[in-house]
């Protein structure tokens, strides 16, 4: 026996004589042998050990500086600190590892999916087996409503028609035909003599052959990509690689504060320990989960929209998106045919056809079938009941139409439905019929699917027999949604761009673009084919100019988010079918619809309930201000941070006494970072977010402008916080000194916050806005006075401090306002220095 590697362009005696089967099927002894041989027809589930699955998602810099981090808490007696960082790190890897196990649900939900029952033929008998037993060389009967559970060759159909939807993307099921003779390199969407695993028989009947199972079929090969592990968020790499350099900096300064401290002979035991405060302060322990309280905030604002997130980071990559490869059907239109255009020549004949050559119900059947009888309107139902049909003619997928006869005022009328060519050729009307054909042309190359409806007097029950005047041609479409158009153009703004890939014909798939805004006079419309032949290098030159790829397979769509990550686009993927999987896992942003396939929603990170183009692009907006408040927290910590730094460096290299303590390092650490971060994820939208284009990953968060702005503030602030110190220190001896120097590094910090949240425009330029875009700040500036008062007045000895007098706050309040002119004037002269 031998499995044919093409199957659908092999005669049908090749396959039974390949397969070692006939029409009367294999005996229930060769099938149990096969299935031994083969294995079930099941797509095998490969578990992971949760061990290493849970091991995995501690791999990571950050957690290594949180664990160090824990082990200096724990080592200075910070029991608090040290729970609170371990808490971190442990619903870090909670949270991943339950997001990676429940992604592996999508090759169950794929396999749940291809599991059926099925009728095959064994021994001349039609009897019924689990999906799971068939193997290569059963005999499968198919009939309407039967999910098909392999890949068959068909040897004999009658008005065989299939949604493969899930496989293909087609939004209208595919005739089949067992007489079609097809080429090796057919693609899976021409195959009519094929029948595929996960799809679903929704007219006609059919036989087949059996040809692949398992592991084997083309559902399976969707399932394999599925494995593919989805690339880590735009804010994980930036992360990442900013902590690196950040903590080799560190060590750096710290090393060379040591040995310059050393030298200069002062005590071993107390600059370990001030090294070993400040390298904790200087560490944003709290960045993981500051920005986790960011996306959650995010993310709660998203689930307003109609928007579920799957997977955190999600949110922020949303606002680093720069191509979204939208699916059509469902996404960008309605997913259900309208009658767009019609040429009708009878009205009465038309409208009566429509309604009467039809075998919808009005809610449920064939799409074009639903079309018509919404064409008809409210009389569908009327017409129907007062024209009884007498005799049916099934649809005939080789002669492309189906007919009916009907009583109509006494007479019965013969209605044909179909292929406008076919009927052409059975029309009386014949100067009609040619006038039509030039119509035709036209709705044709609007991208709209036709046909045309015909009427005669009912004389015979053979089609070559039957004489018809054609009265109507009608073409469909599948409309856009509400709002698409708009979000095209918002999206496009933004500098992302669209591209719509589907598997419909490339004049349909351009009709519906252009009718949005994604296509326009000058682009590129590419097929799956052209695809296929094209190298990296070629596919992505030819996708900056392209905004359609028609008749896509799932690997076209996979190949397509692949070369574009490849040149460092983040690719955000809508879809909801089976064969969107691969592309939805391996998109650094897989956004499913609700109302699609399980497969689909299980490897997505985020989930739109209103499948719409429109509320994804709404979310896109929501993703940048998310971005913006983790740069903007980002900025406020390091900045901070990098101030101490600089005090405490200078120091040494000066020879200055140490003018922070050990523990005030510590504490300002609290009352500063440690409460005002957590205000930032509330910050509203500055400016136009979409108004500007893309950043790229690796300056989303770190780019010369934030080296900048957290340089300028850690060197000017810092130096002068040492003028300040060395004056203080000559004036009110060290104590004072200290204390002061303690509360004025903790003031300062408070106003870089406030001026924090907004990272361009001054504070003074727009006073109301200051206030208005985030209101909670102030909140975090009152909670960490309150701190700071009760640290100097309540328990100072505590922390090596003395109470202030009124003459010490105006230092506080002097120093304040001149780190406030600094942030200000740098926001003033930083277009001129550096331009964006």
């Amino acid at each position: 026996m031998e499995l044919l590697e093409h199957p659908h362009a092999a005669r049908i005696e090749d396959i039974e004589s390949g397969l070692g089967t006939s029409r009367a099927g294999l005996s229930k002894e060769e099938a149990a042998r096969r299935l031994s041989i083969y294995g079930k027809n099941l797509l095998e589930e490969e578990k992971p050990s949760r061990l290493k699955v849970f091991a995995r998602q501690f791999k990571s810099i950050l957690i290594y500086v949180l664990i160090v981090a824990a082990v200096i808490a724990l080592a200075l007696d910070k029991t608090e600190d040290f729970f609170v960082i371990v808490s971190i790190v442990m619903l870090n890897g909670v949270l991943g590892f339950w997001q990676e196990m429940k992604a592996e649900a999508s090759i169950r939900a794929l396999k749940k999916m291809a599991e059926s029952r099925a009728t095959v033929v064994r021994g001349g008998e039609e009897t019924v087996v689990p999906s799971s037993e068939l193997v290569p060389g059963d005999v499968v009967v198919v009939r309407e409503g039967d999910v098909v559970s392999a890949d068959i060759r068909i040897f004999e159909s009658e008005g065989l028609m299939v949604d493969e939807a899930t496989i293909t993307g087609e939004s209208v099921p595919a005739s089949k035909d067992e007489t079609a003779v097809l080429g090796p390199s057919t693609p899976p969407y021409d195959m009519a003599n094929m029948l595929f695993s996960g799809t679903t028989v929704v007219r006609g009947s059919g036989a087949g052959y059996v040809c692949r199972t398992g592991r084997a079929t083309y559902l399976a090969s969707i399932a394999e990509r599925a494995k593919e592990s989805s690339p880590d968020s735009p804010l994980t790499c930036a992360v990442r690689e900013f902590f690196k350099r950040y903590v080799f900096l560190l060590i750096a300064i710290f090393a060379a504060v040591g040995i310059v401290g050393y030298t200069q002979g002062r005590e071993l035991g107390n600059l370990a320990y001030l090294l070993v405060a400040q390298m904790v302060s200087a560490v944003p322990e709290g960045l993981p989960l500051v920005i986790t309280i960011v996306m959650v905030v995010g993310a709660v604002n998203l689930s307003r929209r109609k928007t579920l997130t799957r997977y955190l980071p999600a949110v922020e990559t949303l606002g680093s998106a720069t191509f979204i490869a939208s699916d059509k059907t469902g996404t960008i239109t309605e997913g259900k045919l309208e009658v767009k255009e019609a040429v009708v020549l009878d009205e009465g004949l038309a409208r009566l056809g429509a309604a009467l050559c039809n075998d919808s119900d009005g809610e449920k059947g064939d799409p074009i079938d639903l079309a018509l009888s919404r064409w008809v309107g409210d009389q569908y139902c009327a017409l129907r009941e007062e024209h009884k049909r007498i005799w049916a003619f099934p649809f005939d997928t080789k002669r492309r139409m189906m007919a009916t006869a009907n009583e109509v005022r006494g007479s019965r009328i013969l209605f044909v439905k179909g292929a406008f060519e076919e009927i052409r050729k059975i029309s009386v009307n014949v100067e009609d019929a040619e006038r039509l054909y030039k119509e035709e042309e036209g709705m044709a190359s609007r991208g709209l699917r036709i046909i045309a409806i015909a009427a005669g007097e009912w004389a015979s029950n053979s089609p070559e027999e039957w004489r018809v005047r054609v009265v109507a041609l009608v073409g469909f479409l599948d409309p856009p949604k509400d709002g698409v158009r708009e979000a095209v153009a918002t999206a496009k703004k933004a500098g992302i761009r669209v591209i719509m890939i589907t598997g419909d014909h490339p004049l349909t798939a351009k009709a519906i673009a252009g009718a949005v805004g994604i296509w326009r006079e000058g682009d590129r419309v590419l097929t799956g084919v052209e695809v296929d032949a094209m190298d990296g290098g070629a596919l992505y030159d030819a996708l900056k100019s392209a905004t359609v790829v028609a008749r896509a397979l799932p690997e076209t769509k996979y190949r397509i988010v692949k070369t574009l990550q490849e040149r460092n686009e983040i690719v955000a993927v809508t879809g909801d079918g089976v064969n969107d999987v691969p592309a939805l896992k391996v998109a650094d942003l897989g956004i499913a619809m609700g109302s699609g396939s399980e497969a689909a929603k299980s490897v997505a990170k985020m989930v739109i309930l209103d499948s719409n183009l429109r509320v994804i692009v709404d979310a896109i907006k929501i993703g940048r201000v998310i971005a913006d408040n983790i740069r903007k927290v980002i900025y406020y910590l390091l900045s901070t941070n990098m101030m101490q730094i600089v005090l405490l460096a200078l120091a040494v290299f000066a020879g200055y006494p140490i003018p922070l303590l050990p523990i005030q390092i510590l504490w300002i650490n609290i009352v500063t970072d440690g409460v005002q971060d957590k205000f930032f994820p509330f910050a509203k939208e500055e400016g136009d977010v979409m108004g500007r284009r893309p950043r790229k990953p690796k300056d989303q968060f770190f780019d010369r402008f934030q080296v900048f702005r957290i340089g300028f503030f850690g060197i000017i602030p810092g130096v002068a916080a040492l003028l300040l110190f060395r004056h203080l220190f000559y004036q009110y001896g060290y104590e004072s000194a200290v204390a002061i120097t303690f509360t004025t590094v903790a003031a300062a910090q408070w106003f870089n916050g406030i001026q924090a949240q907004k990272e361009r425009e001054p504070f003074l330029r727009n006073i109301r806005r200051s206030f208005w875009i985030n209101p909670y700040a102030y909140a975090g500036v009152g909670l960490g006075l309150i701190l700071q008062l009760f640290a100097i007045y309540v328990v100072p000895g505590v922390f090596g401090a003395a109470p202030l007098s009124l003459e010490h706050w105006a230092y506080v309040a002097g120093f304040s306002a001149f780190s406030f002119l600094v942030v200000e004037a740098r926001k003033l002269i930083e277009p001129r220095l550096l331009r964006e």
